[in-house]
Order: C-alpha cells, then structure tokens, then sequence
C-alpha cells in the first residue's frame, strides 16, 4: 500500500472522524462506528470504511456476519505520519538556526567582525 493512498484516506473529514472512534475504543464492529458518526448514514460509513480499508490504514476482521475495523499501525499511515515528522524536523531546525542567528528583541543587529575592525 501506498503513502499516496494513506493522505487520500486521511484527507477526508468523515474518514479522520471514522479513525478517531477507533482510536478511542479500540476495535469496533461497523455498526458500532456508524452510530458514532451522527453525521452521515451507515452507507456512507460503509463506503469511508472500504477506503480506510483498502488504502491500508486499518485493517478488517470478520466473524459471521460483523466486521470489526482496528488501526493498522504498521500500515502505510505509519510512512505517512514519518514523512510529516521529517518535514517537522527539517522546520524545527531552520526555525532554530533562524533564532539562534537573529539579534536579541529591541537590539542592534550584530555587525560581522570584519566591519567593526575595519571602521
């Protein structure tokens, strides 16, 4: 499965909602999830489910008649969730160059040595 699949999955509102219910309980049946999400009908959870599904981002378990949807934390959210900490990272660390190298708040700016000895 891809990354690309997994932003696709999480991109959606209804999908993110769907993956916080499991989140927070645990494996759900379907229905279970469905009545969690007030906001649209068991179809369409049906339907956001088969994409959270098939992107990878949780996994199915049948027995009998139910489906019980989990996290699937090794799927391709995990690439996902690594590539925005890496992006992050990358942020984190030029905002602190960037502070690092600015002047003190109400103060001159630093000249470079270079200029002082020459003046």
């Amino acid at each position: 499965m891809s990354t690309e699949l997994a932003f696709d999955a999480l991109a959606d509102e209804v999908r993110r909602s769907i993956l916080q219910v499991i989140a927070e309980h645990g494996e759900c049946s379907a229905g279970e999830i469905a009545d969690s999400i007030e906001r649209v009908g068991r179809t369409t959870v049906s339907s956001h489910l088969r994409v959270l599904r098939t992107s990878g981002v949780v996994t199915e378990r049948r027995a009998g008649r139910h489906r019980y949807y989990s996290l699937n934390p090794e799927g391709p959210a995990k690439a996902a969730l690594e590539f925005l900490q890496g992006l992050l990272r990358s942020s984190l660390r030029e905002l602190k160059s960037d502070a690092e190298t600015a002047p003190p708040s109400g103060s001159a700016p630093i000249e470079p040595e270079s200029r002082r000895e020459a003046g």
